[in-house]
């Protein structure tokens, strides 16, 4: 992904500027909604490091072993719906929101409602309630 182009994560921001900093690990997300979205970004971009941080932001109780992404599915763009908590001071977050795809050239929408928790490791991904169409 070219780093002047807009970040996936709809942020209005640059790639380099967002999300690539959570990707390559020189940065941290200060809330849920930044999880999320540097999460959905790091699908959107595919390489190994960012496979790589969506397992290391995966909560450990949760976390699969490993993960391989769908070559058949392409995002392409995330509408954030609702936040509950999950800001810098937080402990727990919810974010819901409605992402959408193309598979084999398809179009489909991801809704899900996703919770998170942060520690002294910062915020992760526990679990979501997805609804695909």
């Amino acid at each position: 992904m070219s780093t002047t182009k807009a970040c996936p994560c709809s942020s209005g921001k640059g790639y380099d500027a967002c999300c690539r900093p959570f990707h390559r690990g020189t940065a941290s997300p200060a809330t849920a909604e930044e999880l999320m979205r540097s999460r959905y970004s790091a699908f959107v971009v595919g390489d190994a490091d960012c496979v790589g941080y969506l397992l290391a932001t995966w909560h450990p109780a949760t976390r699969p072993a490993s993960l391989e992404l769908d070559d058949a599915l392409r995002w392409t763009g995330l509408e954030v719906l609702a936040t509950d908590a999950g800001g810098p001071t937080d402990r727990r977050g919810v974010v819901e929101f409605r992402a959408g795809y193309l598979r084999d050239g398809v179009p489909g929408d991801l809704h899900e409602t996703s919770r998170f928790r942060r520690d002294n490791e910062g915020w992760q991904y526990v679990r979501g309630r997805a609804f695909w169409s």
